[in-house]
């Protein structure tokens, strides 16, 4: 079970950055349904990207479904991976708001970041992603709210487009609801002013994740265990552990990180460890502290720059 190793990318801001592969979920308030019409879907897709372009992160994949979404990111932290999910959540729930009158669609824990830290996880939280979209449609290449089309596309798509950097600004905001800026992007808009997702979605990282291979790709969406990748990716994070549980889930984390328990590990080693920790469980900072064995005030301090 390797460790998922940071490869270098060119950033949305032109800058190149050694990054790392995150899952992130959002959902509405008691997973309320989020996505009413087809215009919700798209509003909603075209923000992921958007957010995107603003918080300097890379979208691998995603899907939306009527109540949640999940993506496939790279991104040089998980702070940056959390700002963008955050930004999503605040950027759409103000649309939601606007076109219905209803508040109250998110709070802060609607939004989870995991890092994907070894292939098994990788290629599995892949699968769980595409593994939606199969679920909302008999065919997995009809589901228009995905990413999948763009994999194994070689760029192609296979309908009359037109480049999204190409519209005036009343065509941006009535088709993207947004005075973003467009111009140096490389996307494509169908007919129907839909995203193209093989223009938007960074489709080469996952063909790598799966050596190139399409049919290990389906094999993995088949087979993969979509009740243990909901509790891993979704649930866990999301419930506080007793103290014993806590330390043993940092001493497997401390094992599979760096070969050695957490009374063994550097303070180098635990300031890289605890904001995974931290952004991943929910957890304190005096349980953080007790944990790791330091202070507070240096915990704080670690999750602070983390």
């Amino acid at each position: 079970m390797a460790f998922v190793k940071s490869i270098v990318r060119e950033m949305p801001d032109g800058t190149k950055r050694s990054v790392f592969p995150f899952h992130l979920s959002m959902e509405g308030l008691q997973k309320a349904i989020i996505c009413r019409y087809d215009e919700d879907y798209d509003v909603l897709v075209k923000y992921i990207f958007l957010c995107a372009l603003s918080k300097n992160v890379i979208v691998v994949t995603y899907v939306v479904v009527s109540n949640h979404l999940h993506v496939i990111l790279l991104a040089d932290n998980g702070a940056a991976a959390l700002a963008f999910g955050d930004e999503v959540r605040r950027r759409y729930s103000m649309w939601f708001t606007h076109k219905y009158h209803e508040r109250k669609l998110y709070h802060k824990r609607c939004v989870d970041v995991q890092l994907l830290d070894n292939d098994y996880y990788l290629r599995n939280a892949i699968a769980y992603v595409f593994r939606n979209a199969l679920d909302n449609s008999s065919n997995i290449e009809d589901y228009p709210w995905s990413g999948y089309r763009a994999v194994f596309s070689n760029g192609k798509c296979n309908v009359w487009t037109r480049p999204a950097s190409s519209l005036s600004k009343r065509e941006r905001e009535t088709i993207f609801h947004t005075n973003d800026p467009l111009k140096g992007t490389q996307w494509l808009i169908n007919t129907d002013g839909c995203l193209e997702p093989a223009s938007t979605c960074d489709y080469h990282y996952i063909e790598a994740v799966f050596n190139n291979s399409q049919a290990f790709l389906m094999k993995a969406i088949g087979t993969v265990n979509c009740a243990q990748m909901e509790l891993q990716l979704i649930d866990a994070p999301r419930t506080r552990m007793l103290d014993v549980d806590f330390f043993k889930h940092i001493t497997m984390l401390s094992q599979r990180w760096f070969s050695r328990s957490v009374s063994e590990l550097s303070l180098e080693q635990k300031t890289r460890l605890i904001p995974y920790v931290y952004r991943t469980t929910s957890t304190s900072i005096p349980q953080l502290a007790r944990g790791f064995s330091l202070e507070r005030d240096k915990v704080s301090e670690i999750v602070r720059r983390g």
